[in-house]
């Protein structure tokens, strides 16, 4: 992984990428930028490959709970330096991404994985990288998983609500239970 990488508090890099967001003929690409996101939370999660084990798993989960991602006003997108065709190719050909409710972006060029810092040494693949983007595009949260374990989308989601209730949220905090006040004086 680069030294430099954005992390907590920094804003998320300029983006437009070409993204897989339908098997539709016709109507399976579209451009992604920015501008899709603004004034929106987001969560954006990356994979290493297409084709491979791990990834579909957590691909297949996301997608899952994408009612719980909109329910709290947060734009999903998935993303990896795969390209659009390859990325469509895998969504026809695995029977848990057909279905997909949220934007495949390939990141062919691997500008934006690299300015995220997020490419490992050697083959150059993004690690499997999960950023919570508040509606100034901030990033608010960063979570990193080697290549050999995937991530919690429950643990996504606990902290984006977290986030969303702008308050002091103790440890192991979940929804609807009660968040500190900061003592004063």
């Amino acid at each position: 992984m680069s030294n430099n990488f954005v992390t907590v508090g920094k804003k998320f890099p300029e983006f437009r990428k070409t993204s897989v967001v339908s098997l539709e003929k016709g109507k399976e690409f579209k451009e992604i930028s920015n501008e899709d996101i603004a004034g929106k939370w987001a969560v954006m999660f990356w994979w290493p490959k297409d084709f491979t084990f791990i990834c579909p798993t957590e691909i297949a989960e996301f997608n899952n709970n994408f009612d719980n991602f909109d329910d709290r006003d947060t734009i999903l997108i998935g993303a990896s330096t795969d390209n659009e065709y390859v990325h469509h190719a895998w969504r026809m050909n695995h029977k848990d991404l057909t279905g997909l409710r949220f934007p495949m972006l390939a990141d062919t060029s691997k500008s934006l994985a690299e300015e995220l810092g997020i490419l490992t040494e050697g083959e150059k693949v993004a690690y499997r990288a999960t950023y919570i983007i508040d509606p100034e595009g901030i990033v608010r949260w960063v979570c990193i998983n080697d290549l050999e374990v995937g991530r919690n989308v429950a643990e996504v989601l606990r902290v984006l609500d977290a986030l969303q209730t702008d308050e002091l949220c103790p440890c192991n905090w979940n929804k609807g239970e009660e968040t500190l006040t900061a003592a004063v004086g």
